[in-house]
């Protein structure tokens, strides 16, 4: 890193987050003045007021410039979603890890002026008022969440669109489209004009701001001593005043290009997991060997400019969410996920240099955010998993491995076109999906323990004694293990059920009344179909329900089949009577359930068996249930950090685990119940049929020491490689030991720059809370293949 990106880094890491009232003032200010326009032109006007009215923010030494609020670290609140109470700023400006600081201006601003217009009136109220009361019980009981009642639907990606079009061809489209309706013949035609009209606005107001940054530039350049300093902000004016109204024609305007339109997106509403460029390397390949055969560009310019976009992204926290949630929520990572490698839409070799320039640009900045991975084919070079595994072995998470052949596999399942899949990727934790092309909505975690835990109390939540689920039998009267797991299914059913209807109020609640036209713009066919993306616009429109808790239900199923079906050294009362006790007094039946039982996890064809049988019924629930946007839904098997919170929820388990503890994290075994080493680990995991998902995440962690060395390189991509021949999705790696991180516990002032793989993304150590540090230390430490 030179001078400039120290400098630009630095202030990003240094920078506390503060809560900005502006987007929320801004927003109250438009709704309390609002005509009767319709509700997309409406959402599009509101758009346009706060890109024409937000404070605009360069800061010293940048070159690619843009903040969502009015300087870095400055995190807007979407008050029209969910309106943060007084009580939520309090919390979030005093919680010991993960605050974010709020001025009595803000309070006041809150408390005067954005509760009193938005209490009542946000998408969040009329969602709880819309739930059945069934609904509400799962929902308190942690059986599952729901996405959209804190953060808007928008889990996607964008394709190369921005790199060959500028907004005024989208203008241009969108204008063709409005000519063409045919308002005598086609009853949709006026709420087709209204949409096309909010796209056009919107595509209007990102021009703006684009044009206000560049007379920013011009202003600033006007008044600038330092000759170097000077041309610099006349070129960023120069970039600004060309793009996005129109197409980049070089690298660096490519850059800029991408983040207004990020800045867009975000600004709009705050869609579930940033929005992200995607194959950046791909995209920015045309304008990287243009610069350098010109001679208009060098590889260190071209590394510089992308080192000042990687701090765009780290200045922008996660918006902080509200109710109980603002108390548990631990990190400020927004889950831009980059995708690099893969293949190309002819279905060939898809790194290039850009590649190796993004993975150095990871591995010097070091930041949390953007999020990183590589997608890697049988197709890509061993150099390009090399450099990517020297990167890994430093320990702090980045990049994520994904087997893109496997991903294409699941997209073309899905019945995307070959080429579709080719170009898409993987994004967020590990969520697949067709760039450009499509909506997939994450709609909330399951906890697939839980649903066991009602089988085992006849349908009764024991940690409340309320009646949630259906009766399925009194668990010591089943005569077989099969007449046990007919019960789960039962249950399984009848939640999937409710979880699956509320989704669907949902989605329409969203379609209804918070369109979001800038987004739409960017995604295929919504122009096309003059369709929003919450409305099925998009050219495939999927909804996942992420299954959480795997290793831990298959260690709970296989202790219950094995002790009491099969070898009967253990009675159904006799467990449950240990469970109910917190194994209090039962520490021989707990080592039983630990040490005597088949585990996920060790390549053991007992247990691993039951995994699959959890699997397949958790996918056929699941699986290809319409939703409201002529797509379907499908599921993935990811938990972020909700293993910690179902664990809360749930009491003792059939696998040894006390009451309240954690759950397994994503596909991975039990923490600490793989015992074979990682090849038994990716042998197990391979037995689920990963093509069949939207995604899987896989975590290991390792001892730096055994990765160490020109060996230990070659062994971790040997492991990389043969779990992807074995059709795996995607894994990623912890490279650190319990003693440091036990030290870091004990003295975190010594270990602040500490980064750890939590879930789908990295994290400092010392700023998980403390259940969440307990579970990644006790996840197994491998210190040998």
């Amino acid at each position: 890193m030179n001078g400039r990106v120290t400098m630009l880094r630095q202030l990003s890491l240094e920078t506390e987050a503060y809560i900005s009232s502006e987007r929320a003032e801004l927003m109250t200010e438009f709704y309390r003045t609002a005509g009767n326009s319709s509700v997309p032109v409406q959402r599009a006007l509101a758009f346009k007021y706060m890109l024409e009215q937000k404070e605009i923010c360069i800061n010293e030494g940048e070159l690619i410039v843009g903040e969502r609020g009015p300087a870095p670290k400055a995190t807007y609140t979407y008050p029209e979603l969910c309106c943060h109470s007084l009580e939520d700023l309090d919390i979030l400006d005093s919680r010991p890890k993960i605050s974010f600081k709020v001025s009595p201006q803000v309070r006041e601003a809150y408390e005067k002026r954005i509760i009193p217009h938005w209490e009542g009136r946000s998408m969040r109220d009329l969602i709880f008022t819309e739930m059945s009361a069934d609904w509400k019980a799962a929902y308190d009981a942690g059986i599952f969440t729901e996405f959209m009642e804190q953060r808007a639907p928008g889990h996607t990606v964008l394709d190369d669109k921005i790199y060959r079009l500028g907004f005024l061809d989208f203008i241009a489209d969108i204008d063709a489209h409005l000519a063409r309706l045919d308002y005598l013949n086609d009853v949709e035609a006026y709420h087709k004009q209204e949409e096309l009209k909010a796209m056009r606005i919107s595509a209007e107001g990102i021009i703006l701001l684009a044009a206000r940054y560049a007379d920013k530039a011009k202003e600033l350049a006007q008044s600038e001593k330092d000759v170097l300093r000077k041309a610099e902000l006349e070129r960023i004016a120069e970039v600004c005043s060309h793009v996005p109204a129109h197409a980049p024609r070089n690298f660096w305007e490519a850059l800029q290009a991408y983040w207004f339109v990020h800045l867009g997106v975000i600004i709009e509403l705050n869609t579930w997991d940033a929005f992200n460029p995607g194959r950046l390397d791909q995209h920015l390949y045309p304008f990287y060997k243009k610069g350098l055969t010109e001679g208009t560009l060098t590889e260190g310019e071209a590394k510089e400019l992308l080192q000042c976009f990687w701090v765009k992204f780290n200045n922008q926290p996660a918006p902080p969410k509200v109710g109980v949630t603002a108390a548990e929520s631990g990190t400020y990572t927004d889950f831009a996920n980059i995708n690099s490698g893969g293949l190309k839409a002819d279905g060939s070799d898809g790194v290039n240099d850009v590649t190796y320039l993004v993975l150095d640009v990871i591995d010097e900045m070091r930041l949390l955010q953007p999020s990183s991975n590589i997608q890697l084919s049988k197709k890509n070079p061993d150099r390009f998993l090399r450099r990517a595994a020297r990167i890994i072995r430093k320990g702090w998470g980045q990049p994520s491995v994904f087997n893109a052949d496997t991903v294409v596999e699941e997209l073309l399942r899905q019945g995307k076109s070959i080429e579709d899949a080719r170009q898409g990727g993987t994004s967020g934790c590990v969520e697949t999906g067709a760039f450009g092309k499509e909506s997939y909505i994450l709609t909330g975690y399951f906890n697939l323990p839980k649903i066991f835990e009602l089988v085992l109390h006849n349908g009764l939540d024991p940690k409340t004694g309320q009646r949630l689920g259906l009766e399925t039998g009194d668990p010591k009267r089943f005569s077989s293990f099969n007449e046990l797991f007919a019960a789960f299914k039962k249950q399984l059913h009848y939640f999937i059920d409710l979880k699956v209807k509320g989704s669907n109020i949902i989605e329409r609640l969203y379609a209804a009344y918070m369109p979001s036209p800038f987004l739409s713009m960017l995604i295929d066919d919504c122009i096309a179909k003059a369709k929003d993306y919450n409305d099925g616009g998009a050219r495939y429109n999927t909804n996942y329900i992420q299954g959480v808790g795997l290793g831990s239900l298959t260690d709970t199923l296989s202790g219950i089949r094995y002790h009491i079906f099969d070898q009967k050294d253990l009675t159904m009362e006799q467990l449950l009577k240990a469970l109910e006790a917190n194994f209090s007094g039962y520490e021989v039946v707990r080592q039983l359930l630990i040490n005597k039982t088949p585990h996920f996890g060790n390549d053991h064809d007992y247990a691993d068996e039951i995994m699959v049988d959890i699997f397949n019924a958790y996918y056929s629930e699941v699986n290809e249930r319409p939703n409201t946007k002529g797509g379907v839904y499908r599921i993935n098997m990811l938990p972020t950090t909700c293993h910690v919170y179902f664990g809360s929820v749930i009491g003792a388990t059939a696998d040894g685990r006390r009451a309240w503890e954690p759950l397994s994290e994503g596909i991975s075994p039990v923490q600490g119940s793989d015992r074979l080493g990682p090849t038994a680990v990716i042998k197990s995991a391979s037995k689920l049929d990963h093509a069949r998902t939207g995604g899987t995440l896989l975590n290991l962690k390792f001892t730096p020491q055994v990765l160490e060395g020109e060996e230990g390189l070659d062994k971790l991509a040997q492991l990389v490689r043969s779990y992807f021949k074995l059709s795996g999705h995607h894994i990623q790696f912890n490279v650190v030991s319990a003693k440091t991180l036990r030290a870091a516990q004990g003295e975190p002032e010594k270990y602040r720059d500490l980064i750890v793989r939590v879930a789908g993304y990295s994290d400092y150590f010392c700023d998980l809370s403390e259940a969440l540090q307990e579970e990644i230390i006790a996840r197994t430490e491998h210190a040998a293949f």
